[in-house]
Formats: C-alpha cells, sequence, structure tokens
C-alpha cells in the first residue's frame, strides 16, 4: 500500500510538472507530513511556486472533503501556485485515508488543524501569515467557514457545496434526510476512523432518535459563529448547486444575508460538489475562476474588480446565463389559493424529489429534471393544486413560501410538498422542494413551510403546479398508513425575478 502509494505520487509529480531550470514561473509538488492537532499527523500535498522569487508568498489551505484525499484539490492548486503565486497545501482531513486521528464531524480537532496546517507553512514552506485564505468542498468548505470564526489570520474563504447549519441540512423541519445521512455514513466507515462522536451519531440514528444528534450540529455550524466572522472581517465567498442532495441552498442564501463583510453567492445547476467538480482538478470552471479572482482580492490585494460587481450571482436551474442581483432576490410574487383537501397518508406516489448525486447531477449536465405526470398522480394519496398558465413565461427567483393549514388524524405525519412547472400534456418538472413533519393528531394548525430556493424559468403557456403527499424515498417519513390528512384553505407565494 505503501509503496504504491509513493509510485502514485512519483506519477502525479510527473504528470502535473516537476520544477526545472527552464520552467519559470511553475511549481512543485511536495508530500508532507504536518503536525496537528495533538500532534495528529495530517498528510498534505503542499504546492509551491518556483521560478518568481523567494517569497514569502501568500498562503491557501485546503482541507479535504469528506471521504476524499488530499489529491482532491492538487490540479487547481498547480493553477494557483504557477499562475497567481500561492503556496497551496491540500491535506487529507484528521480521520480520513492517510492522515492520522479519528472523525470527529468537524470538530474543535479539526477545525484546529486548520490554524496548525497554517502555522506549520509559515514556518517551512515560506508561506505568509499575513496573506492567508481556506477553501474546500463540501466538509472542507464547512471547515474552511469556521475557521474563518476561530482564526483571525484567515482573510478570504471559499466555501464550495457546504453547510451552514448541519441540522437543518440533514433534519430539515425535524424530517431525516435518509440518504444523505446513510451516504456520509457508509463513507466514512469506508475511508476513514469513526471517532465517539460519529459512533453515538450513528447509533441515535440507526435507533430513530435522530433528535438526539441535533445539540451536536450548532458548535459544527458556521451560522452559530457569524458574529465572530463578521468580526474578524473575513472575505466570504459560497458556491453551492440548486439540487445539493446532502447540503440544500436554504440554508446557504439564509447565511448569506446575515453576513456583514465582502461576500459572493453562486448557485448555480446540480447536485453535491458537481458544479465545482472539475475545477478542483484544475479545468475551466466558472466557479473555481470565481475563487481565484476572489483570494487575488482579498488574500494579495490586487485591485481586480470583483468587488464592485454584483454579488449574488445564479444561474436558472433548467439553463440560461447567470442573473445577477445585489442581494438576495426579494422581487414581485404571485400568490396561489389553495382549496381544501383530504388525503390518505402513508402511501407513495408519482411525486417525489429524486435519488440524492443523481438528479441534481441530471438536470445540472443534462437538463433532464426529475419529472412527473401529473394525471397521474393519485389524488386518493396526494393533495394536488394547479395555477394558471403563464402566457409569456416567467422567471421565478427566490425562495417559494407555503402557508399550509392542515389537521392530521394521527400523532405525527411527515408532509412533503413539491413545486413543479408543468406543460400542455401534464407532464412535470420539479422546480423545488421541501419536508416538513408535524404533529398533534386531530389539531388544525398553520404551517408556514420555506420550500427550498431556486431561479427557475416558466415556459411560455406552462403552469405551476404544487403536490403534497406523505412518503418520499429519499427522506424517513414519520406518516402511518390508515391515517388522513385534511387541507383547510392554504395559499403558496412564488417569488418573480
Amino acid at each position: 500500500m505503501r509503496r504504491s502509494l509513493v509510485l502514485f505520487l512519483v506519477f502525479l509529480t510527473t504528470l502535473l510538472g516537476a520544477p526545472t531550470a527552464q520552467a519559470a514561473p511553475g511549481h512543485q509538488i511536495t508530500y508532507r507530513s504536518i503536525p496537528g492537532v495533538g500532534g495528529t499527523a495530517l498528510k498534505a500535498f503542499v504546492i509551491e511556486p518556483t521560478g518568481i522569487g523567494s517569497g514569502p508568498f501568500p498562503l491557501l489551505v485546503m482541507p479535504s472533503s469528506w471521504s476524499v484525499p488530499n489529491i482532491e484539490y492538487v490540479g487547481a492548486a498547480a493553477k494557483l501556485a504557477k499562475q497567481s503565486g500561492y503556496v497551496v497545501v491540500s491535506y487529507t482531513s484528521r480521520g480520513f485515508w492517510d492522515s492520522g486521528g479519528q472523525i470527529d464531524i468537524a470538530g474543535p480537532d479539526t477545525v484546529g488543524d486548520v490554524s496548525k496546517v497554517i502555522d506549520w507553512a509559515v514556518a517551512n514552506v515560506r508561506a505568509d501569515g499575513t496573506k492567508v485564505g481556506v477553501a474546500g468542498i463540501s466538509y472542507g468548505g464547512g471547515q474552511s467557514l469556521l475557521a474563518a470564526a476561530a482564526d483571525k489570520r484567515v482573510k478570504a474563504v471559499a466555501a464550495l457545496s457546504t453547510w451552514t447549519d448541519l441540522a437543518r441540512s440533514l433534519y430539515p423541519n425535524t424530517t431525516v434526510n435518509k440518504q444523505a445521512v446513510d451516504l456520509l455514513l457508509t463513507a466514512g466507515k469506508l475511508t476513514g476512523r469513526p471517532g465517539p462522536v460519529l459512533q453515538e451519531a450513528e447509533a441515535a440514528y440507526r435507533a430513530g432518535r435522530f433528535w438526539e444528534v441535533v445539540p451536536i450540529s450548532e458548535g459544527r455550524s458556521a451560522a452559530a459563529k457569524i458574529d465572530q466572522i463578521n468580526a474578524n472581517g473575513t472575505a466570504v465567498m459560497i458556491g453551492n448547486a440548486w439540487n445539493d442532495g446532502i447540503f440544500a441552498p436554504g440554508q446557504i442564501a439564509d447565511f448569506y444575508s446575515r453576513l456583514t463583510g465582502p461576500k459572493r453567492l453562486m448557485l448555480s445547476p446540480g447536485d453535491h460538489a458537481t458544479a465545482e467538480l472539475f475545477g478542483a482538478a484544475g479545468l475551466p470552471n466558472e466557479i473555481w475562476e470565481s475563487t481565484g479572482r476572489w483570494f487575488d482580492r482579498y488574500v494579495k490585494g490586487v485591485a481586480n474588480g470583483i468587488d464592485s460587481e454584483q454579488p449574488v450571482r445564479l444561474k436558472p436551474n433548467n439553463g440560461g446565463t447567470w442573473r445577477t442581483f445585489g442581494a438576495w432576490p426579494a422581487g414581485a410574487t404571485d400568490t396561489l389559493q389553495l382549496d381544501g383537501k383530504r388525503i390518505a397518508a402513508g402511501w407513495n406516489t408519482l411525486a417525489d424529489s429524486g435519488t440524492i448525486l443523481v438528479s441534481g447531477a441530471l438536470q445540472g449536465f443534462l437538463k433532464i429534471p426529475t419529472g412527473v405526470s401529473l394525471p397521474l398522480v393519485d389524488r386518493n394519496a396526494a393533495a394536488v393544486w394547479t395555477g394558471p398558465r403563464y402566457s409569456g413565461g416567467v422567471t421565478l427567483a427566490g425562495t417559494p413560501k407555503l402557508r399550509l393549514q392542515v389537521t392530521p388524524s394521527a400523532e405525527t405525519t411527515t408532509l412533503f410538498a413539491y413545486l413543479y412547472e408543468v406543460g400542455p400534456l401534464g407532464l412535470g418538472a420539479l422546480v423545488t422542494h421541501k419536508p416538513v413533519t408535524v404533529t398533534g393528531a386531530g389539531r388544525t394548525q398553520t404551517l408556514d413551510v420555506e420550500l427550498e430556493p431556486t431561479v427557475w424559468n416558466v415556459g411560455a403557456g406552462n403552469r405551476l403546479a404544487l403536490v403534497i403527499d406523505t412518503v418520499d424515498p429519499r427522506y424517513s417519513s414519520e406518516s402511518t398508513r390508515g391515517s388522513t390528512v385534511t387541507f383547510g384553505p392554504s395559499s403558496l407565494t412564488v417569488p418573480k425575478a
């Protein structure tokens, strides 16, 4: 195993270019062991610029994603070193692959490792401790935001496909995102060494007590530490996908709105990590291009104009060019009035949110949406409402909001709301969705539910349709067969660009 790794590193160095006397400017790559918190060995690729002097050079630290080794960012790092003169440290997060320690779910040791890597780079590889940025995808992005709160040396962050509120991501409206949790647990055990917190969280989940996991979220969520980030003045760029099946965009949009320092938000089609995947490998990519410009401005201090651009950049989920806004869109709205209905609970229908990593990727790469034939949705098990046709089309931009009057007959029922664009033949494309679990048998209550935000171009002559049922394969459902759900007069408000 160790010999294979050495051979692979030799191949990688050859592929990306070892320094030569003729290559100026260029870069060199070395494989290093860096002491993290408690002396835990963090295995890293260190990419340094060559042919541009003796430094010190601005530093970028890149913690790896969940279950992904340190090779993850080497392609992007090589470009950043060669073209922009950064020292980049791409390291395997604690508890995974070749690094030591145990997985603590972005706990204090994992976040502290970022600071330890900064210390090491300043002492060992000509890095400038006054010019530091941190970037990462998914787990690495979450660490980047948390490190920005903990370490004032971090001048700028690029957090991609990440979370800001862990509980809200994996337990939206007290509904377990089953596919996401299963994927993370399985990947963690296959590629790493789960620590006590992760082991206890899995035990609670397997026993159907996911609410016991929620208390660990706050200390591992940047949303709870936003005051520190704002006080530090960290420049924060966030990029996520509309259909991210693990860390949905609603929590990102809310976090972004609370930031007071320099900030940039990019939301585009795709699923978890797909929008920036190729950029991490060093291939052309809009998200990584913006990441490089972000660091040039806020780490190196280059006046490149990115701070004068409109910071909210949203690409329609079903195709089209980037739309830019000065702030999160909150313009005109349309409201669809929903009449009363009654459905049987506990039965699946043709309406569902798709499969994580698959459905969003199909939407992002091939523009194949999660679809439904609206006439075939069982009206006994799902409530269906349709709106008027948009004769000239319309662009939705923002967060659709549902005000729902509901009376469940069972003590606990899970509802799944789906918003579709529907054509003349009744074929629907999923625009957005959201689960919510409600308690209180026989009690009429009004729920305010925010669906996940979106930008979506509704075609001329098409209409919107709302479907609510009680089972979805992506999530754990608390609905009981034999029970019912009665909907009173309700409304759906959709934002328009």
